[in-house]
């Protein structure tokens, strides 16, 4: 939200949008290098547009990451999240299967970044957008 973007000193800029209601990035053709999308692609009710735009706004070979955990807010998490694929691995597998399906990214590897068994699991599902 708006108050916690204003309090990080890190950024630099930052915008307050809901990808649900408008999946399009404001932001010129191959813009960024790294785009990330932290703890929040299991809310995306259009993933598709999503992914595409991402593709659209990275330049050749720029990175799109995308972590999540096995938690989340069971009233806003989309159900194929919890009813359809509950497991971590089926996670793994339908956020590879977005940017698989999207044309124009290389093939997404995952990462299991878990800080320990002591704790939530945290994955990462990255790609690459393909070099002309």
């Amino acid at each position: 939200n708006a108050f916690e973007l204003m309090a990080n000193p890190s950024q630099t800029e930052w915008r307050v949008r809901d990808l649900n209601a408008d999946p399009t990035l404001p932001f010129e053709d191959e813009a960024f290098e790294f785009v990330t999308c932290a703890l929040s692609i299991d809310y995306m009710r259009r993933p598709a547009e999503l992914l595409a735009e991402v593709q659209r706004v990275l330049r050749p070979g720029g990175l799109a990451v995308f972590s999540f955990s096995n938690r989340c807010f069971v009233t806003k998490v989309v159900k194929l999240w919890i009813e359809s694929y509950p497991s971590d691995v089926e996670h793994v597998w339908v956020v590879g299967s977005y940017f698989h399906f999207t044309q124009g990214f290389d093939s997404p590897v995952c990462v299991d970044v878990s800080p320990g068994s002591r704790s939530d699991p945290l994955y990462v599902v990255m790609a690459a957008k393909s070099q002309p």
